[in-house]
C-alpha cells in the first residue's frame, strides 16, 4: 500500500527537520545524463524528499549498464528517461518529474533549465561533460552547476572528493581515473560520487555551500 503524500511528508520530516523539508520538497533540480551517476543521483534527491525533478537522456537501457546504473533487467530497451521516471515514482511517489529524452547541444540548451535552481551534470561521454559545462557557466551564471570527474577503476574511495571551483560550481570525483585508462566502471564507485553530487545539491539547499 502506497502512504498519503501527508505521511511521506511527515515522516521525511522526522528524519531532516520540518524546515529543512519544507525547503527540499520546493526545490527543483536539473539531473543530465542518467547512467551510473544519474541514476543514482536522482534515487538520493528523491528519496531526500526533492520536489521537483527534471531528468534528461537520449539513451536506452541496455544490458551492459546493470552493473552500476539503477535499472533492472526487465527495463532493457526501455528509454532510460521513462525507466528512471517509473522508478523515481517507484521510491517517492509524490515527486514531480519531467522527463526530457533528448540529447543535449548549444542548439537545444537556451531555456532548458529555466526552472531549475540547481544543474547537475551526470554524462560519460568527456566531450558532453566539456560543452554542459561551457554552456551552463555561459548561459546560467546564476545557476548552481555540479559536475564530476573521476570515478573509474577500483581506486579507493577516500580519493573521490568534492571541490568548490567556484561560487556556483562544484566538482565530484578524483580528478584523473578515466574508464578509457582503467576499463572499468564499479557500481560502488560510481556510486561514491554520485553520492558526493547528491550531497552538494542538498547541502546548497540547506544554505550550506562550502564543500
Amino acid at each position: 500500500m502506497v502512504p498519503t503524500r501527508e505521511e511521506m511528508e511527515t515522516a521525511l520530516a522526522a528524519r531532516h527537520g520540518t524546515e529543512l523539508q519544507k525547503k527540499f520538497c520546493a526545490a527543483s533540480i536539473a539531473v543530465c545524463g542518467l547512467g551510473g551517476l544519474g541514476s543514482n543521483v536522482c534515487l538520493c534527491l528523491a528519496r531526500a524528499g526533492i520536489g521537483h525533478l527534471h531528468i534528461i537522456d537520449f539513451d536506452s537501457v541496455d544490458i551492459s549498464n546493470l552493473n552500476r546504473q539503477q535499472y533492472t533487467a526487465d527495463q532493457i530497451g526501455m528509454s532510460k528517461a521513462e525507466a528512471m521516471t517509473k522508478n523515481l515514482k517507484a521510491a517517492a511517489p509524490y515527486c514531480d518529474i519531467k522527463a526530457d529524452r533528448m540529447m543535449i547541444s548549444p542548439e537545444n540548451i537556451e531555456g532548458l533549465f529555466d526552472d531549475e535552481d540547481i544543474i547537475i551534470e551526470a554524462f560519460d561521454d568527456p566531450e558532453q561533460k566539456a560543452m554542459l559545462t561551457e554552456e551552463v557557466l555561459t548561459r546560467y551564471p546564476d545557476k548552481y552547476f555540479i559536475a564530476a570527474a573521476g570515478m573509474a577503476g577500483l581506486g579507493s574511495a577516500n580519493d573521490i572528493r568534492t571541490q568548490r571551483i567556484g561560487k556556483r560550481f562544484y566538482l565530484c570525483g578524483d580528478g584523473v581515473s578515466d574508464v578509457a585508462e582503467l576499463g572499468s566502471l564499479f557500481s560502488a564507485r560510481v556510486m561514491t560520487c554520485a553520492a558526493h553530487e547528491a550531497t552538494v545539491a542538498l547541502r546548497i539547499i540547506a544554505g550550506e555551500y562550502e564543500a
